[in-house]
């Protein structure tokens, strides 16, 4: 400690974060293989389509989180804390299209049901 600055605690914390933010990554370019096969009889090239964009989000999600983990362990090496660190943004991304995915969902459900 020089200057009066404090070094963070040098534990593996920001690595179990990055690995959670890659399964959670991981995880949507799982559900959107399986919706796009559940849904490919329904839908047809609907299907492959949005299939294309939860794979697309899946690669958006595992670079935003490698970007992210890079700027909180650079930041906790500099200042100590993560003050300064990436912020809440890749969160409220996952968030909105978590939600953006459930309403489509929804919508389709109830195209479905009407349907019959």
């Amino acid at each position: 400690m020089t200057g009066g600055a404090q070094v963070f605690d040098p534990g593996l914390q920001p690595e179990r974060t990055a690995l959670a933010w890659r399964r959670t990554g991981l995880a949507v370019a799982v559900g959107a293989i399986a919706g796009t096969r559940l849904l490919v009889p329904t839908l047809g090239a609907g299907a492959v389509v949005i299939g294309l964009l939860g794979l697309g989000l899946a690669g958006a999600l595992v670079l935003g989180s490698t970007r992210r983990a890079r700027r909180a362990q650079a930041c906790l090496l500099q200042d100590g804390d993560l003050a300064s660190g990436p912020g809440g943004r890749l969160v409220a991304a996952v968030c909105i299209a978590c939600t953006l995915t459930g309403v489509a969902a929804l919508v389709v459900v109830v195209l479905a049901h009407l349907a019959r």
